[in-house]
């Protein structure tokens, strides 16, 4: 009986040891699980709550179902970020973000979600533009700077960062302090703010502390640089050829000015190769050997950014669904990469678009638990990295949208979007930034008595400029327009030789992917892609006014780089850096800051005044 008991004894305590061991493995595989899922941000752009024989399913997620509140509530998630499918009003909007942090809430781990958005103004602007104020975008700030200084980008950011955290987004994904050094850049472009680098530094610096000033994380991107790319991520994957010292003086420089002056929350990385930095490669999926790109490249990320440049913020990657990131790696891959070079966040690394689609996110994390305990992932990098990010959230107290009532915020949103204070200022901006490039005879004002004939890209901006112009020549003048996307060319002959003024307008480059939203948009617009008209036509026509001796204008409403081209055949050309359009739901009338302010520019109500901070060739 004494052995017996004894053997019991030991039984028992091997037994107690074995099950402290057990839940001490267990604790450190849900607190490790946690740790890695505070480092996703997914999208919820598109969700079908019945499975869908579609291809793609695009059905907006504008509630937030049970089925995705739960996989938040279950998996800790870190993020979410949201595209202008989901932001339908203002009160739904609020609403969803309500929805999105209470499911947060519930979770065991308890932080609140990084909500974020690209809303850089301009272009890039996801919130209703009806009820948001979008302004005309980081170059038409860059060309006023001659004037005015950083005035703009203040108050610019200062606006922005207020309807958004009145909307209940706490991330912005802005400023973009990329250089645009490629006059055929396809993606940045009029996304920033020039061509210099202290100037794109020093106005960088001021949004990035006006967001933040307004309790919004701003996000400098796209680091090391996108400026002087001919390729646009989205698509492919750029390589930037620059010795060192460029790379330092203009790439990275705006980067690191900002960084020194003022700590910065977040920085998103590029999917771009930069062999001067890093010429190490990786076998993509198909086999080839390529150079890494920097999202996934150690020494840019924590050599040259973390270590050198002493960035102390988060590091986010770009979206992990684009062709420079999804083509060569397969996205479990891609995302263990990104950690392993020191990436904080991935972004938009899976898509939740359907009930089948809901296990993505615990798969994910299943395979980066499976490279931490292998050692190809660092223990102590992912929780330095998870402190980081709870750094953040706790630096600008997103735990207090737990407490927040509904009724509350939509009522206090109300006399914060869209004010007229702050429309004036987007209309200055927009009068203020429109630039006199070229001119070769004086033909401006032009007054009531011409007839005008107009060729815009389309419909909608013809009717903009149309009811422009009435406001400024009244409503007997004569105005006939030629859209680019359903036009007849000898109709449009016919129009010009008539008319005593011809403005035609062009868009280049043509639109990318961060433009319209994202990759899914490259999918649903390639129908559309195919009925954009080329500049050949535009310039054709405006040769033959100027054939007839007609005034021509020419007016460049994104980058102003092809005014070399245009100029010759136009009496004066002229830069807006923007298009914007929407439709006023209350009156159904087509509006645009950038397009009203052209025409008090043509008809002399105010004067150009803006600054090319770009250089236009061959002028």
């Amino acid at each position: 009986m004494k052995i017996k008991s004894i053997r019991s004894a030991m039984l028992a305590a091997g037994l107690s040891i074995l099950a402290t061991a057990c839940s001490q493995t267990s604790i450190e595989d849900t607190r490790l699980r946690t740790e890695i899922a505070q480092k996703i941000m997914i999208d919820l752009r598109y969700y079908c709550e019945e499975e869908t024989s579609e291809e793609y399913c695009r059905t907006p997620l504008t509630q937030l179902p049970d089925s995705i509140a739960k996989v938040i509530s279950d998996s800790n998630i870190g993020g979410i970020i949201l595209f202008a499918d989901n932001l339908v009003s203002t009160e739904q909007t609020i609403k969803l973000n309500f929805d999105l942090q209470q499911a947060a809430a519930r979770s065991d781990f308890g932080s609140a979600l990084l909500i974020s958005i690209d809303q850089e103004g301009g272009r890039v602007f996801r919130t209703s533009r009806a009820e948001t104020i979008a302004f005309t975008g980081n170059m038409s700030i860059g060309a006023t700077y001659a004037k005015h200084g950083s005035y703009y980008a203040r108050e610019t950011a200062r606006v922005i960062g207020s309807e958004l955290n009145a909307l209940g987004i706490n991330v912005n994904h802005a400023p973009t302090v990329d250089v645009n050094a490629n006059p055929n850049n396809p993606v940045i472009n009029v996304r920033s703010f020039g061509e210099d680098p202290e100037i794109v530094a020093e106005l960088g610096q001021v949004q990035l502390i006006a967001f933040q000033q307004q309790g919004i994380i701003g996000t400098l991107k796209h680091f090391p640089g996108h400026g002087d790319t001919a390729t646009d991520s989205h698509t492919g994957l750029p390589q930037v050829n620059h010795d060192i010292e460029t790379i330092y003086s203009m790439d990275i420089g705006p980067f690191k000015q900002i960084i020194k002056n003022h700590a910065p929350g977040m920085i998103m990385t590029a999917h771009i190769q930069y062999p001067t930095l890093d010429s190490s490669t990786f076998i993509s999926i198909d086999g080839k050997e390529m150079i890494k790109p920097a999202t996934m490249s150690r020494v840019i990320l924590t050599d040259i950014l973390r270590e050198e440049l002493a960035f102390k913020g988060v590091v986010i990657t770009d979206a992990m669904d684009m062709a420079g990131i999804k083509n060569f790696f397969t996205m479990h891959d891609a995302v263990i990469n990104s950690f392993k070079a020191g990436a904080d966040i991935a972004l938009m690394p899976i898509k939740i678009s359907t009930p089948k689609d809901l296990n993505k996110l615990s798969n994910l994390i299943d395979s980066i638990v499976i490279a931490v305990n292998s050692g190809e992932l660092n223990r102590a990098e992912i929780f330095h990295s998870f402190e980081r990010i709870q750094k953040l959230k706790s630096d600008y107290k997103l735990d207090q949208a737990f407490s927040k009532k509904l009724a509350e915020e939509i009522a206090k949103a109300k006399n914060i979007l869209a004010t007229p204070e702050n429309k004036n200022i987007e209309r200055k901006l927009a009068e203020d930034a429109i630039t006199l490039v070229s001119q070769k005879r004086k033909i401006l004002p032009i007054n009531a008595d011409e007839r005008i004939h107009l060729i815009m890209p389309d419909q909608a901006k013809c009717l903009a400029l149309v009811s422009g112009l009435k406001a400024e020549l009244g409503t007997g003048n004569s105005i006939s327009c030629t859209s680019m996307q359903s036009y007849s060319v000898i109709e449009a002959q016919e129009a010009i030789a008539k008319a005593d003024v011809i403005l035609g307008a062009h868009i280049a480059p043509r639109q990318s992917a961060a433009e319209m939203g994202g990759m899914d948009d490259l999918v649903a617009n390639k129908e559309l892609s195919k009925k954009v008209i080329g500049p050949e036509v535009v310039y054709n026509l405006l040769e033959q006014g100027q054939k007839l001796n007609k005034k021509v204008i020419f007016v460049s409403l994104r980058t102003p780089y092809e005014i070399a081209i245009f100029s010759q055949v136009a009496d004066v050309s002229l830069a807006t850096y923007a298009y914007n359009t929407h439709k006023n739901p209350e009156t159904g009338n087509f509006e645009s800051p950038a397009l009203n302010a052209l025409a008090k520019v043509i008809t002399g109500k105010v004067l150009a005044k803006g600054s090319l901070p770009v250089t236009v060739k061959d002028l």
